[in-house]
């Protein structure tokens, strides 16, 4: 019998980490969509994963995603972006439509022209960003445990939270702060979805500050599919979860 999850035509997945994360974030999800036939790049970008310069802009993690895309010869591709990877998929698609064929947003950033993943969360957040980045020596944040856990593995046991907290990298401030011209991504037509973990708690669960609806409605037109499932443990601990949902976000 086939599996429900399969395309007569393998997709070809490319797949952006957020903040707090690197490449490994995607490792079980990978497995499990090539479980599944289908095609897995994981890209590391700039700033982040092996790249020792945390000093990075917006524009050169978006470049470098562009550069991996290119080099390798990746066409018809499902991008994917997983919370600030949103806002990576919004900019690395204006440089090279013609290689996407879908958007996938995983419970991530949808950033209306002109503004910046920091001008989305709560005053709190902001205070407590900049406080952590002027503290810091190298211009990054890193997470306090309380927050992690609370918002980020609020669905893991006391010893998945820690492991994946362990596991945390620091992140480069300044991009989470850069205001991004969006003007052309909010004029192509390529098809995009939004792939909501309901139980996330990254965001106060309100209208005002959430991931769906208020990113996901910046879309248009767009598919919706939703799942049980938190920021960080659902992804870790439940890849073929997420690897389903992100496939019927993915199909024709």
């Amino acid at each position: 019998m086939n599996s429900p999850y399969r395309s007569d035509k393998p997709l070809t997945f490319v797949l952006i980490h957020g903040s707090w994360a690197d490449v490994h974030f995607w490792d079980g999800i990978s497995a499990e969509l090539r479980r599944m036939r289908h095609t897995v790049h994981a890209l590391p970008y700039a700033g982040h994963d092996n790249d020792p310069n945390r000093r990075v802009t917006h524009a050169m993690i978006v470049q470098s995603v562009v550069d991996s895309i290119v080099r390798q010869g990746l066409s018809d591709i499902i991008l994917v972006g997983h919370s600030f990877g949103g806002t990576i998929i919004q900019k690395t698609v204006e440089v090279i439509p013609e290689r996407v064929k879908r958007l996938v947003f995983l419970n991530a950033f949808v950033l209306p022209d002109g503004q910046s993943a920091a001008d989305q969360l709560p005053p709190a957040f902001v205070s407590a960003f900049e406080q952590l980045r002027a503290a810091s020596p190298d211009d990054t944040i890193a997470l306090p445990y309380p927050l992690f856990r609370e918002a980020f593995a609020n669905l893991g046991s006391k010893e998945q939270a820690e492991w994946l907290y362990r596991n945390t990298p620091v992140e480069p401030a300044g991009p989470l702060f850069e205001k991004l011209d969006l003007k052309k991504f909010y004029s192509l037509s390529i098809p995009r979805s939004y792939v909501y973990l309901m139980e996330d708690n990254v965001f106060p669960q309100t209208d005002e500050y959430s991931f769906h609806p208020r990113m996901s409605s910046r879309l248009g037109l767009y598919r919706l599919i939703q799942g049980s499932g938190d920021h960080m443990v659902t992804p870790r601990y439940e890849p073929g979860h997420v690897a389903r949902l992100l496939f019927m976000g993915a199909r024709d």
